[in-house]
């Protein structure tokens, strides 16, 4: 016997709302999503693009699939910014030349001192990363294939 709160099963908690039981994402279950998300964009990996957005694209649809009973927008929202800045992170580390980042930037649209400016930055990846969010959006990165896991969720989600 526990208190409702105080209960995991299978991956869940539950919270009462309004006087009905509700399900949540209990914390282990969102440290290991974190932990493998970390590993699929870890920007010292070998991998190919393409080959490690098949695995991002293929472990989001299958967490977010299991999750779905779980009340989670909130949760979605921050992992997703978290993921995408992590992606960003992993692309500006691939374009190791100034001429590169450079050549980059301008077809993302940036004007010209601006990029001359990011490109010669000695920030690290992860500041950069947030440095580019204006340029390097959303939208981009849903054009690279990586899905959005709130989007996701809100097509396959039952509450």
């Amino acid at each position: 016997m526990a208190h409702i709160s105080k209960v995991k099963y299978l991956g869940y908690t539950f919270y009462r709302c309004k006087g009905k039981c509700r399900f949540r994402v209990h914390q282990k279950s969102v440290a290991k999503m974190k932990n493998r998300i970390r590993e699929l964009t870890d920007r010292n990996k070998g991998i190919s693009n393409a080959e490690r957005e098949k695995k991002y694209q293929e472990y989001v649809r299958g967490w977010v699939e299991y999750f779905r009973l779980a009340d989670m927008k909130g949760l979605l929202k921050t992992t997703d910014e978290w993921a995408r800045r992590r992606i960003r992170a992993v692309y500006w580390k691939q374009w190791k030349k100034i001429k590169t980042k450079y050549r980059m930037l301008k077809a993302l649209g940036m004007e010209h001192w601006r990029a001359k400016e990011l490109v010669c930055s000695r920030k690290g990846y992860w500041r950069m990363a947030k440095v580019l969010n204006q340029i390097f959006s959303k939208k981009i990165i849903a054009k690279l294939g990586y899905t959005s896991m709130l989007d996701y969720y809100l097509v396959v989600c039952e509450n």
